[in-house]
C-alpha cells in the first residue's frame, strides 16, 4: 500500500511538476511578450496620430531652359527674307538666344554692311527686355544714363522678342530698311512663321 503511494508522491515531485512549472514559466514569458507588444502597439498609435513633420525639398541646382531650335531659326529667317522681297527691301536678319548669344544671321543680297550689326543689336535688345524695340525707344532718352547705355543694345524698331511660356527665349532683329517701322513689320512675319508652336 506504501508503494503506491511513493508513485503518487514521485509523481508529483517527479516531471509533471517540472512540466508544470515549465508551462508556468512559458505562460509568464508569453505574458511578458504580450505586454512588450502592447507598449510598442501604443506607442506606434500614438506616432501614427502625431501630426506629420514637413521637410522642406532640397533646391534645384540646375534649372530647364527653353530654347528655340535650330529649324525653327531657319524658317523664321526665311520669311524674313521671302517678307523684305515682297517689300523690296534688302535686309539682313539675326536671330538670337535667351542669352544674347547669335543663333543665326543671314545678310540678304545687297543689304548693306551696317545691316548685320544692326540686326543682331535689335534682337539682342527685343530679347533681353522682352519688348519690341518699338516700345523702348522712349526709354533711350534725356541726358542722364539711360538703357540706351547698355552695351550691345540698338533702341530703333526692327527688334522683336520670341516668347513662350510668358517669357522671351529668342529675338528677332532685322535692319536695311529705310525705317524701323518696316523692319519690325518685317521681324513680324519671321515671327508668325513659328507662332503657333511656341507653347
Amino acid at each position: 500500500m506504501q508503494e503506491p503511494q511513493k508513485t503518487e508522491a514521485a509523481r508529483e515531485s517527479g516531471k509533471p511538476r517540472v512540466r508544470v512549472r515549465t508551462l508556468a514559466g512559458a505562460a509568464a514569458g508569453l505574458a511578458i511578450v504580450a505586454g512588450a507588444v502592447g507598449v510598442s502597439a501604443a506607442a506606434g498609435a500614438s506616432a501614427s496620430t502625431a501630426a506629420p513633420v514637413k521637410v522642406p525639398p532640397a533646391p534645384q541646382a540646375v534649372q530647364d531652359v527653353r530654347t528655340l531650335n535650330t529649324d525653327a531659326a531657319m524658317r523664321i529667317a526665311t520669311a524674313v527674307q521671302k517678307e523684305a522681297a515682297k517689300q523690296k527691301q534688302r535686309v539682313a536678319v539675326a536671330i538670337v538666344d535667351r542669352s544674347g548669344d547669335v543663333r543665326l544671321v543671314v545678310k540678304g543680297d545687297g543689304a548693306g554692311p551696317q545691316t548685320v550689326e544692326s540686326a543682331k543689336r535689335k534682337a539682342f535688345t527685343a530679347v533681353s527686355f522682352g519688348q519690341p524695340t518699338s516700345k523702348l525707344a522712349g526709354n533711350a532718352t534725356g541726358d542722364k544714363p539711360t538703357v540706351r547705355d547698355i552695351p550691345g543694345t540698338l533702341f530703333l524698331a526692327g527688334g522683336v522678342p520670341v516668347a513662350s511660356g510668358g517669357s522671351p527665349i529668342a529675338g528677332i532683329g532685322v535692319g536695311g530698311a529705310p525705317q524701323g517701322a518696316i523692319d519690325e513689320s518685317i521681324a513680324q512675319a519671321g515671327l508668325r512663321a513659328v507662332q503657333g508652336q511656341l507653347g
